[in-house]
């Protein structure tokens, strides 16, 4: 009962801030920009500005599959920023940007997270199964709920590792966009407001990994 409780409440915290997130980007979607670039070209001038020459900005297929490569260094841009001149193609460009910046200047968030990444997949890959074992074999093979935990805490201190670099990379974005003066006024207000909204989703589920994994703590704990 008490998982379901858990459960329920980040589902529904999580279903909220995507639904804002969305309603948000639809709305900013509808801003167009006054100096008529496209998400990609927004992306090349960020990295040209940085001084970063050998970084693609390439279009990827599907919705929400922005995101920056470092291993092939390349700036992938949905098939709608790719194209589409507004303040939230604007923004989701000059983020993913930021990461590649942050790449370049060698933050350090990002390269703890990056040496994360193989931990998270093998983690990702047995915990589920390791911590239902561990659960219904708690009363006589006890350490197997612990290497679940285990395996859990691996993926935690990633999702808590990736905050830092998800608002470092918005504010980087940001910064840039209002000293270079690519949006007017309001459509940097609207860029930042994008920002923060898709930076919550990444808090929300920081705190819902943390909230599970006290959850399994307390069962291992109490297992008497």
């Amino acid at each position: 009962m008490g998982y379901l409780i858990l459960a329920g409440a980040i589902m529904l915290c999580s279903w909220l801030v995507s639904s804002r997130l969305k309603s948000k980007f639809e709305q900013y979607s509808k801003l167009h920009l006054q100096n008529g670039m496209s998400g990609a070209e927004i992306a090349q001038k960020m990295l040209a500005d940085n001084g970063i020459h050998n970084v693609q900005v390439i279009s990827t297929p599907g919705q929400l599959t922005d995101h920056y490569n470092p291993v092939n260094k390349t700036v992938n841009l949905s098939e709608a920023v790719y194209n589409q001149r507004n303040a939230a193609a604007a923004a989701v460009a000059a983020h993913e940007c930021g990461h590649a910046v942050q790449h370049a200047v060698g933050y350090q968030w990002l390269s703890m997270r990056s040496k994360l990444v193989p931990f998270v997949n093998v983690a990702s890959s047995y915990m589920q199964w390791v911590l239902l074992a561990g659960i219904v074999l708690i009363q006589t093979f006890p350490v197997l709920l612990l290497g679940g935990i285990v395996l859990f805490a691996v993926t935690t201190v990633f999702s808590i590792v990736t905050l830092p670099v998800e608002y470092d990379a918005s504010n980087r974005a940001l910064a840039w966009l209002e000293n270079n003066r690519m949006l007017t006024q309001k459509e940097q207000a609207g860029a930042k407001d994008a920002l923060k909204w898709a930076a919550r989703t990444y808090v929300v589920a920081a705190l819902g990994s943390i909230g599970t994994l006290l959850y399994y703590v307390s069962i291992y704990l109490n297992r008497r």
